[in-house]
């Protein structure tokens, strides 16, 4: 007989955590092994616990999920993590896949759509919630026309930008380098100048798309 999928959940609120775990005790070849409360223990429970499939929440407090999935991905490379969650905005839609998500699924799908989105990703498989797919399918088929202006971007410039594909928000990023909000949102502006973008989804795609925003370059601006 086959190995049931083994299914740490991850959200904050605990009647999330509950229902889907009395949903999931219902198939026979799903096993919730563990639940978290934010990205901290998520990190510490895949470790000790090895799940096969991690279902993440995005917004959480203490380590939110994009930066829960980026490490556990890094370490445990095996596990499959499908993201659960209420926002379907591009911000958080790709950085959460940049990070390693193999799915994305909003918490209104359906228990079947659920279930067949855990088994999928188990299989190595990419799963999207049908609007999120088009939608990605779209940004990766239509890149901006515009070429970017000779004008490179300055270092700090870059860190900004690697931050935003992060999904970062402003005062997230001027706590992360020590600067001003007012400081975040000039080079913010001056970035999409340069880029000729239009917004930070387009900044965040860009990075994404030209490989600006690997994960192994992101430990070079800690502290920074």
């Amino acid at each position: 007989m086959t190995a049931p999928i083994r299914v740490l959940i991850v959200d904050d609120h605990a009647i999330v955590r509950k229902g889907a775990s009395a949903l999931l005790s219902t198939e026979r070849d799903i096993q919730v092994v563990g639940e978290a409360a934010d990205g901290q223990e998520a990190v510490a429970k895949s470790q000790a616990l090895q799940p096969d499939v991690i279902l993440m929440d995005l917004v959480m407090p203490n380590l939110d999920g994009i930066e829960a999935t980026r490490q556990i991905t890094a370490q445990q490379p095996g596990v499959r993590i499908l993201v659960l969650t209420s926002f379907a905005a591009d911000d958080k839609v790709f950085p959460a896949i940049q990070a390693g998500a193999l799915g994305y699924l909003l918490k209104d799908s359906s228990p079947g759509e659920l279930v067949h989105a855990i088994r999928q990703v188990h299989r190595g498989e990419p799963s999207l919630d049908s609007a999120l797919a088009s939608k990605v399918l779209y940004a990766i088929a239509h890149p901006t026309q515009t070429q970017p202006t000779s004008d490179p971007l300055t270092g700090r410039e870059l860190e900004v930008l690697l931050l935003i594909a992060q999904g970062r928000s402003n005062r997230e990023i001027a706590d992360k380098l020590v600067i001003t909000e007012t400081t975040v949102r000039a080079h913010v502006s001056s970035i999409l100048s340069k880029l000729h973008l239009a917004s930070r989804t387009q900044a965040a795609l860009y990075a994404l798309r030209e490989g600006l925003a690997s994960m192994d370059d992101i430990p070079s601006f800690e502290g920074g």
